[in-house]
């Protein structure tokens, strides 16, 4: 198979395509013919050995999401066959290639409402983000819900998870496409958290206080606009943001980790079901164009940015 590969830790030119074995299933796994591959922030600290991913040798494959087709299974695998349609997300990596071997319960079929290119970059985003509101924040229909980072990868995919769930949602994006994208996402408001007041904006969407915040991006004006957590409130982030959210006396502040599981798996497609959603593809590259790709990830975009390896 194709894959992108590193032969040691470090720079985006290390990332290179060659050919290499198709990944030998394991009796819990399902193997994976895929047709996109999300390429998460986080990559680059894999690329460079600052990201803990299990027992691995070189060459060494990265990617910890993506969607198509299932092509072989396990032989203690009864909740797929071949021929499914299915997105996953597994630490481990190994994403950047054709094929993937990836353990059953990292899988889940791609719901209705999911275009397969979009399902390829859901996984690990979606994971997280529902983590954060469903385990962590335990969110509840009628809260006020503040989003920070609201217009990443995590955060668009968690504005539309907190509206289904029946939050009353305000979003902190970057720059004005980011506004504009997270109020079509469904938020009942939104503010540049570059350009605007946040603040001032925030205290007259939740005049109250808000009920809970989830917490994507550090940086200038985080703390201050958690201010508006009211007492007995709840703040989540999964771990690696920084600087680490101050909160308020009396507010609860929670880390985590979006570690895929089961579980997780099922109640992420229940809530996607058959309606409409969305995962915002800034855009889409070759394999072959994965050096360029993790340069490009610091510039400024929305959503995620993914590999389209054929036609779904």
């Amino acid at each position: 198979m194709k894959a992108v590969a590193i032969d040691r830790f470090g720079g985006p030119e290390l990332l290179h395509l060659q050919s290499l074995p198709v990944p030998k299933l394991k009796p819990d796994e399902v193997l994976v013919q895929l047709d996109a591959a999300g390429i998460g922030v986080w990559d680059p600290e894999a690329r460079e050995g600052r990201l803990e991913l299990g027992e691995h040798g070189f060459p060494l494959v990265i990617g910890n999401d993506g969607a198509g087709t299932v092509v072989a299974i396990g032989k203690n695998v009864t909740r797929f066959r071949e021929g499914d349609r299915v997105f996953g997300y597994a630490f481990e990596g190994g994403f950047y290639a054709e094929y993937v071997a990836i353990k059953a319960d990292y899988v889940a079929h791609i719901p209705a409402g999911l275009k397969a290119d979009e399902a390829g970059a859901l996984g690990a985003d979606g994971i997280t983000g529902l983590i954060g509101l469903d385990d962590q924040l335990r969110l509840k229909a009628g809260e006020k819900l503040m989003i920070i980072g609201a217009s990443g990868g995590i955060g668009h995919i968690a504005v539309q998870l907190a509206k289904r769930l029946g939050a009353e949602v305000f979003g902190v994006a970057s720059r004005p496409d980011g506004v504009d994208l997270v109020r079509r996402l469904g938020a009942d408001a939104a503010a540049d958290g570059r350009g605007d007041d946040v603040v001032s904006q925030a205290r007259r969407f939740a005049p109250e206080g808000f009920d809970a915040a989830l917490v994507l991006v550090g940086g200038r004006g985080v703390s201050e606009a958690l201010q508006l957590v009211k007492q007995g409130g709840r703040v989540a982030h999964p771990n690696g943001v920084e600087p680490v959210p101050q909160v308020p006396k009396g507010v609860r502040l929670l880390a985590y980790d979006g570690i895929p599981n089961r579980k997780a798996f099922e109640r992420l497609t229940e809530l996607i079901g058959s309606a409409p959603f969305h995962v915002e593809l800034a855009r889409m590259y070759r394999l072959e164009e994965a050096a360029r790709a993790h340069r490009e990830l610091n510039e400024h975009h929305l959503g995620k940015l993914a590999f389209r390896l054929h036609a779904a």
